[in-house]
């Protein structure tokens, strides 16, 4: 299915839609047979949980339930799953000790293997050596260094590591703080000691301004095109110093979906090469809720970066992702009835 230039690989049947609304309309919604325990922050709680997910979410027989943060997880409940994003030790131990004592009760996702994705130099490790079929494409990761301390010596590392500007600078850690997300794009080396370490600085890649999101939830994969940085010449390089910082990229403004673009720029990775991907990851990772973020080198027609990957993403800006996290809260719930 299309959906305004957006390639849906776990597609919605639109006349079940349409039931499922004339149904809502006049029938009371069943009683709640999946309970789910959700953590988040205020602020993903109100991108997230939105009246219309919130409504097809209690017509399929879903209710969401608040945890209360201070009071004991195993004193609250009976969840069937328990769905999270918070950050801390303490978070983390209660997770995992919950998980412990109710294994029957789904966790989405473990602490431990969300993790792995809070720091930019080991999120993309788990691709480097990924196995893909060549008919595909190949896909790479963009050549990075860590700087852990000291920016004053970020010149003298960069030029070792064989690294040349411009160079896009991310904080080493993802911590789900608005400074974790601080972009910077610095055109000349002298101007690296000037920002604040632990930070991971990564080779631009020129890419015609588009990025693919890939959305993950579960078995369900969704990509859609978003605005990112305008390729940068080597005239720019040559009369521009400095390093500038640039906004985030996931953002429903920069949709680049009902855009008139080239054809060689709009195409969509192939849709083989991203199951295969996500399938990898989601091993990987051990992660069900994640996004990709991917771009095609500039000029070439099958050369993929993958440039980010985030735990529980914006799902909120994700067409139709109603129906799909419906669809994937359901799927947990019978899959531990037959265990």
């Amino acid at each position: 299915m299309k959906l305004n230039g957006t390639i849906l690989y776990s597609c919605v049947d639109d006349e079940k839609e349409e039931e499922e609304t004339a149904e809502s309309e006049t029938s009371p919604p069943p009683p709640a047979s999946i309970v789910v325990g959700y953590a988040l922050t205020s602020k993903k709680k109100k991108s997230f949980l939105k009246p219309k997910f919130i409504r097809l979410a209690r017509n399929k027989g879903i209710q969401f339930v608040p945890i209360d943060l201070r009071r004991a997880l195993s004193e609250q409940g009976p969840f069937n799953v328990v769905l999270h994003k918070l950050e801390g030790k303490d978070w983390s131990q209660a997770i995992e000790d919950y998980q412990r004592l109710h294994p029957e009760v789904t966790v989405v996702d473990p602490p431990s293997a969300i993790q792995h994705l809070r720091n930019r130099q080991s999120m993309l490790e788990v691709v480097v050596d990924l196995k893909l079929p060549e008919s595909y494409g190949k896909v790479c990761t963009p050549r990075q260094l860590v700087i852990p301390k000291n920016p004053t010596s970020v010149p003298d590392e960069v030029v070792k590591a064989g690294l040349t500007v411009p160079l896009v600078v991310k904080p080493l850690v993802v911590d789900g703080s608005v400074k974790s997300h601080a972009l910077f794009l610095a055109y000349d080396h002298i101007s690296l000691s000037e920002l604040e370490a632990p930070m991971v600085l990564q080779e631009f890649i020129n890419h015609s301004g588009v990025l693919f999101k890939v959305f993950i939830v579960g078995e369900s994969i969704k990509v859609v095109r978003r605005f990112s940085l305008p390729d940068v010449t080597e005239r720019d390089i040559s009369r521009i110093s400095g390093v500038f910082g640039f906004p985030r990229v996931s953002g429903a403004d920069s949709s680049a979906d009902d855009v008139d673009l080239d054809p060689a720029v709009a195409e969509l990775p192939p849709q083989p090469l991203l199951e295969i991907i996500a399938r990898e990851l989601h091993h990987r990772l051990g992660l069900r809720l994640f996004n990709i973020d991917i771009i095609r080198q500039k000029g070439t027609k099958d050369l993929y970066y993958i440039i980010d990957i985030n735990y529980f993403p914006g799902y909120g800006k994700m067409p139709e992702y109603e129906h799909i996290f419906t669809d994937f809260l359901v799927s947990l719930a019978q899959s531990k009835c037959i265990e």
